[in-house]
């Protein structure tokens, strides 16, 4: 089996390393709540998705305000 000619550094190797971390998803707004949602899903608080209701909620979800 074929062997480096030489060694990577430390550097390198943390920097080859250093991809794998999971990026930050990409979040849009639904236009039918304003709540930020995934794309091409549909949104947890109103069951809307495409302009029409698919999803039908049991219980609306209301925001606490902590003061």
């Amino acid at each position: 089996m074929a062997q480096p000619k030489r060694r990577w550094s430390k550097q390198r190797t943390h920097n080859r390393r250093s991809t794998w971390k999971i990026e930050s998803k990409n979040l849009s707004t639904c236009p039918n709540c304003g709540e930020a949602i995934l794309s091409h899903t549909a949104c947890l608080y109103c069951g809307y998705y495409n302009k029409k209701q698919v999803v039908e909620i049991k219980e609306q979800k209301e925001k606490t305000e902590n003061n």
